[in-house]
């Protein structure tokens, strides 16, 4: 594989790494820089191009897990032990998962149908428009006094809501942090406390999704592309762990709407110039 496969394996991995914890929806901007510019399926398989874009996510989950790695270490029963000093519980891995269940179920049974029809320009921008509508809702209906202002404080009953919501992200474009975060503002969550469930969320159901598609798909694998995947992963981690912690600190001061219209604007553009 020659130098200019791996230049575009970094941008792919750029792209990822800086949009998949934005809500603007990372895999529906890999497949519009893919299919306008890169044309990673002259040189990979279909399959392998599809792959390809659900495995780097594997770089952004490995950022997740450094910059929360205290969280994830105290709920798998790994932590010092400490007590909140108001005496509240923390968030528990049996809330995440009740999250997951939606989505994860969902994933699983229309896996080869969003694989098949749904990873193209047309469908993202769909999604871009749509889930950029939920988003504007979400900040216009649930943003101005949130009941639930830090992760530790989310219900199961939000947890396994925001996990309902999290189902339109299945459909490339819409976004999975736009739609839980949209999700959790709606049911009364600031937007940070949204922010940090979506990101504790995303690391199993990402790996999760990017190991079943990886074993799954192992067969169309080749030697020659192991430095394509690897040089997306380093990419979309290094610029993941820079996009996090950016986002982190603005969400609750500049909310969604923003996000939501450069989505509609990006969709507009990619539509009247490109199609």
């Amino acid at each position: 594989m020659d130098l200019l496969a791996i230049i575009k394996a970094i941008i792919l991995g750029f792209v990822e790494g800086m949009t998949e914890f934005a809500p603007v929806s990372s895999t529906g901007h890999m497949i519009i820089v893919d299919d306008m510019w890169l044309h990673s399926k002259e040189f990979l398989s279909k399959y392998e191009a599809n792959t390809f874009k659900v495995v780097i996510q594997l770089g952004s989950i490995l950022a997740v897990v450094i910059i929360f790695k205290d969280r994830f270490l105290e709920m798998l029963g790994l932590g010092s032990g400490k007590k909140k000093s108001d005496g509240q519980s923390r968030l528990k891995l049996s809330q995440v998962i009740v999250g997951l269940i939606p989505a994860g179920v969902l994933g699983i049974l229309f896996e080869d149908y969003i694989d098949e029809y749904l990873f193209s320009t047309e469908t993202v921008l769909i999604g871009l428009v749509i889930g950029a509508l939920l988003m504007i809702f979400a900040d216009i209906v649930g943003g101005k006094n949130p009941r639930t202002t830090a992760v530790d404080q989310i219900t199961y009953k939000q947890a396994f809501s925001i996990g309902l919501i999290q189902c339109f992200s299945l459909w490339p474009g819409f976004s999975r942090s736009g739609s839980t975060i949209s999700g959790g503002v709606l049911l009364g969550l600031s937007h940070r406390a949204a922010a940090d469930f979506t990101f504790i969320m995303a690391v199993p159901i990402m790996a999760g999704a990017s190991l079943l598609s990886l074993v799954k798909n192992l067969e169309y694998f080749s030697i020659d592309a192991l430095p394509f995947f690897a040089a997306g992963f380093l990419s979309a981690f290094v610029f993941a762990l820079l996009s996090i912690r950016f986002f982190l600190k603005m969400i609750n001061k500049v909310k969604l709407i923003p996000f939501a219209i450069y989505r509609i604007v990006l969709a507009g553009l990619i539509y009247f110039v490109f199609l």
